[in-house]
């Protein structure tokens, strides 16, 4: 495709400067051949040669004088006309240039071969990130910070402009193309044995569902994240196999049910899959009671079927409301606090402010307060331009549709043990929840922590997996999960999950738990810890130390002399 692209930038280049280029070559022709047919002062015609050399540099306005020998006063006339034959085809040559380098298809041309050259020069994993929206512009900030690399392929000229302003540790290709063109993604990476997932984040439902189709015929092994808020297009996806389909609305949907229910184990989750670089604000859990939720639009509907399933009573107040069995509707915006009143805000106990209008929803919210002080507040938030409004009335949980499909698509992406973690964590009862979470935020903080996954083979842990294949002294957990530099202190660093291909998976395994070749481990710490327990199981002199207390010599040379004075001792 890059070759391709390049074959096209110069075809256009060759077709718009055709006319100039030829215009250009008839005047240097018709320039030295009638200087040559011009005769001299001594009688004899100038050589081709001579008539060439002497055009040349005429034509480019630089002089060396009149070669071979002074000019006949018929040849300088000719040299006049060739004078001004070459500045009116120059001229029209340059202008012909200039109107070519702002032309936006060849600009586009050259921007693409840019880019398919700045992609086939990454020899690293990276990840394809379709739509640089708000949504695509925290996921790549937050693999940035990850040290992760991205490819990003944005419709909006202004929003891929955007990208070259922001302060990313490494280059980050973008091209401003459709993303749901087979050949555009192929051009982006696509089918790159370096690629590591595509994620379909535009604001098209049915854009990201060609990015789907196409990364599940051209790459079918890749893991494809597809944002859906249509629940016909969701379901057009998973028919045709797509692994993830990421809806924020029925995501925040479940995340409600759980806190209503189980309100630790919701706080667990939003930590652990939070954006890397935020601290997590635990506020107070959902109250059981009445409800009142303004707006009964995609984000209503899937609320209400939440309320509903946890058998909390709920008023519905809307425009134009759907009168169904099982709820009380009330016909208005809920901005005025008359509409509110009708709703019984006075004995409610929480509020979805639920519209696609941000101020509609900060004017319900704030006149819910009002009116009852004490109520839960969850409030919309639709556009992230308005996150310092939404900041300044501190509600009880702000949604951001964006945040919800970036913290998903990272989980899954970045750490893939995080998600059957979490499934285990889901039937658990809410006070182990409590005691897990309890533990982890005394030891970390409500800071956003390193999650991640390793597993331990050959490749990702090559000194731990040549120590267990030996058949040497048995590894326990808690060996592994000590300070490489002083191992009479831990790593700041927790097991969550140990996965085992036979299915034996431990969740939450004790220090006493023996390592076996091929497991996988769920770690959670603080970012540094990461770096330390690579090292350790990666390198056997670290190895060594952290489970003998023997610190061996770090070279070669140091080894030999080491085991000379072993031998002589």
């Amino acid at each position: 495709m890059r070759d391709l692209s390049h074959q096209s930038t110069l075809f256009l280049a060759m077709r718009r400067l055709r006319a100039p280029l030829i215009t250009l070559i008839v005047i240097y022709a018709i320039s030295v051949l009638g200087l040559t047919l011009a005769p001299g002062r001594s009688g004899a015609e100038m050589s081709f040669f001579h008539a060439f050399y002497f055009i040349s540099y005429t034509a480019t306005t630089i002089g060396f004088g009149e070669i071979p020998e002074t000019f006949s006063d018929q040849q300088r006339l000719w040299v006049m006309v060739c004078i001004y034959m070459a500045v009116v085809g120059w001229t029209y040559t340059l202008g012909s240039m200039f109107g070519l380098l702002q032309d936006k298809n060849f600009q586009s041309a050259v921007e693409t071969q840019r880019f398919a050259r700045a992609v086939s020069r990454i020899h690293a994993p990276f990840y394809l990130v379709c739509g640089y929206g708000e949504t695509g512009r925290l996921v790549c900030r937050a693999l940035d910070r990850m040290g992760q690399r991205a490819v990003v392929l944005e419709s909006d000229n202004s929003r891929a402009g955007e990208l070259e302003l922001h302060n990313y540790a490494s280059d980050l290709p973008v091209l401003t193309a459709d993303a749901s063109k087979p050949a555009n993604l192929r051009l982006a990476g696509l089918t790159s044995r370096y690629c590591r997932g595509v994620l379909a984040l535009t604001n098209d439902d049915n854009a990201n569902l060609a990015i789907a189709i196409s990364a599940r015929l051209l790459a079918p092994k890749l893991p494809a994240l597809c944002r859906a808020e249509s629940a016909e297009v969701a379901a057009n996806m998973a028919s045709f196999g797509t692994r993830h389909i990421i809806d924020p609305y029925t995501k925040f949907a479940e995340y409600l049910a759980l806190a209503l229910h189980a309100p630790n184990a919701y706080h667990l989750l939003t930590w652990l899959t939070g954006l890397p670089g935020t601290t997590i604000e635990r506020h107070r859990d959902p109250p059981h009671g009445k409800w009142v939720l303004c707006g009964y639009g995609n984000f209503g509907k899937v609320l209400v079927e939440a309320f509903d399933r946890e058998d909390v009573p709920v008023t519905i107040i809307d425009r134009a409301p759907a009168e169904g069995p099982g709820h009380r509707w009330v016909r208005g915006d809920g901005t005025g606090a008359h509409i509110l009143q009708r709703a019984n805000i006075a004995q409610a106990v929480g509020i979805v402010a639920s519209t696609g209008n941000d101020i509609d929803n900060l004017s319900i919210a704030v006149t819910a307060r009002e009116l009852n002080p004490s109520l839960f507040v969850i409030l919309r938030m639709n556009q992230y331009a308005n996150l310092e409004l939404f900041k300044a009335f501190e509600s009880d949980v702000t949604v951001v549709p964006s945040e919800i499909i970036a913290n998903e698509c990272l989980a899954v992406l970045t750490t893939p043990l995080l998600e059957p973690f979490l499934k285990e964590v889901r039937q658990r009862d809410d006070a182990w929840s409590e005691r897990l979470l309890t533990g982890l935020i005394g030891r970390f903080g409500w800071s956003v922590p390193a999650v991640w996954s390793v597993r331990l083979n050959l490749a990702h842990a090559t000194a731990l997996y040549h120590h267990l294949m030996r058949g040497a002294t048995p590894v326990r957990l808690g060996d592994l999960l000590r300070n490489p530099h002083d191992r009479s202190r831990p790593l700041d660093a927790e097991a969550l999950y140990l996965h085992r291909d036979n299915g034996d998976h431990l969740i939450t395994p004790d220090a006493h738990t023996l390592i076996r070749p091929g497991d996988r481990l769920l770690l959670v710490g603080h970012p540094v810890a990461r770096r330390d327990f690579a090292l350790t199981v990666d390198n056997e002199h670290t190895l060594t130390y952290v489970l003998t207390g023997e610190d061996l010599p770090g070279g070669i040379i140091w080894e030999r002399l080491a085991q000379r004075r072993a031998k002589t001792s």
